[in-house]
């Protein structure tokens, strides 16, 4: 499997949205809404997802102790 089965539903990245300029997105079904929101139309799309950054590893509270066998 490719994708993720629980992909929250989110306008943001249906594709029958579009990104418009003021953060909003427009809908083919309901016109200009919010990213947030979602109808029974969704469609994921996952090419406009954004997935979150990976953490970052603190190298500062590592020794040379924990490289050694």
């Amino acid at each position: 499997m490719l994708f993720r089965k629980d992909i929250e539903a989110r306008c943001a990245y249906c594709a029958r949205g579009a990104q418009l300029d003021g953060g909003s997105v427009l809908c083919k079904k309901k016109g200009v809404v919010a990213p947030g929101e979602c109808c029974a139309s969704f469609r994921y799309d996952p090419l406009k997802r954004i997935p979150p950054r990976p953490a970052a590893l603190d190298m500062s509270r590592l020794r040379d102790e924990d490289f050694s066998l």
